[in-house]
């Protein structure tokens, strides 16, 4: 008697498998919503690896699709919260992980706005972890990822101890520039300030189906407690970073100087500026980390609060 051909192991998802797939559901890609699935076994590996996945751990998954790096997760005895916007990809999650007690599907947008992570995420997050530290482990939508990472960073209630992602590979040398680049943005500063980030791998878009036109990358960020405790206020460093950053190209005490409350005049901008060693024609893009610290806190002492400035005139690479 012949035995039956057993069903492939959902947590290995092949181009061929998810091809088959899809056309038994009548499904296809949805360019939309930056599905790319990653179809290289030998990177799900790789991030399972590089976020160090342990039996107990709790991991929140952001695009999981047809739900391969969930199940294998999930196989390591992880406890894994998946959020997939998709119904026809939360239905096929649901059914790779369907031997899985310790994952779950939640078929919502991960983003409740572009500023804000969906409540019912962090609620269900919350109840899951009980307090404990979590990992965010994803292969991220494109289009998701930069507000989806910064929304995380700068909540303190919600800070994953440890994020290891797939990202377009010009993010990933956003997340990474230093001072003087022409990569480094509001992102780069708030990102460094809280964290250690690196490159894992690049990778290349052969590794997904369907390729993408960009080079992808597997970007590893280890939230450090004591740059975050170096910070001070979060807020205000966050908001002082994204504010300055939409006139990157001026000279910082010009835009002081147009932020600043209608209290302090352009001597006291250009005295603060001076006592903080920086030069009269420093420009934000030229500033490091330490020194965007500094500045956050000296206008914290002088300024006390001032108006964010006006969200229409971000630039899309001041989006943090």
């Amino acid at each position: 008697m012949t035995e039956p051909t057993p069903e492939p192991n959902p947590a290995r998802q092949t181009q061929s498998y998810l091809r088959g797939l899809f056309a038994r559901h009548g499904i296809a890609p949805r360019h939309r919503l930056g599905q790319n699935f990653l179809v290289d076994l030998n990177i799900h590996d790789l991030i399972v690896e590089q976020a160090a996945i342990e039996p107990g751990d709790m991991v929140l998954e952001v695009g999981p699709g047809a739900g391969a790096l969930t199940a294998l997760m999930a196989g390591k005895g992880a406890r894994v919260l998946a959020v997939e916007i998709d119904p026809g990809m939360a239905a096929l999650a649901s059914e790779a992980i369907a031997a899985a007690p310790n994952a779950r599907i939640l078929n919502i947008d991960a983003l409740a706005s572009k500023h804000a992570v969906a409540p019912e995420v962090l609620e269900t997050l919350a109840r899951g972890r009980e307090g404990r530290p979590y990992k965010l482990v994803a292969n991220l939508p494109y289009n998701i990822a930069t507000p989806l990472i910064m929304n995380l960073m700068v909540d303190d209630a919600n800070r994953p101890a440890l994020l290891v992602v797939t990202i377009q590979k010009e993010l990933g040398e956003r997340m990474t520039a230093r001072a003087g680049r022409s990569e480094n943005s509001a992102l780069s500063i708030v990102l460094q300030a809280l964290a250690e980030i690196e490159i894992a791998r690049v990778l290349p878009p052969s590794v997904f189906w369907p390729r993408p036109k960009v080079e992808s990358a597997v970007v590893v960020i280890r939230p450090d407690p004591a740059k975050r405790e170096a910070v001070g206020d979060l807020v205000w460093f966050h908001r002082i970073v994204r504010d300055v950053f939409l006139y990157r190209r001026k000279v910082l005490r010009v835009v002081l100087a147009k932020l600043a409350p209608d209290h302090i005049s352009k001597a006291d901008v250009d005295a603060l500026v001076e006592s903080l060693g920086l030069d009269a024609k420093t420009r934000a893009e030229a500033m490091e980390v330490p020194q965007w610290i500094a500045l956050a806190k000296a206008l914290k002492a002088s300024w006390g609060d001032v108006k964010p400035a006006d969200e229409g005139d971000e630039e899309p690479e001041a989006d943090a």
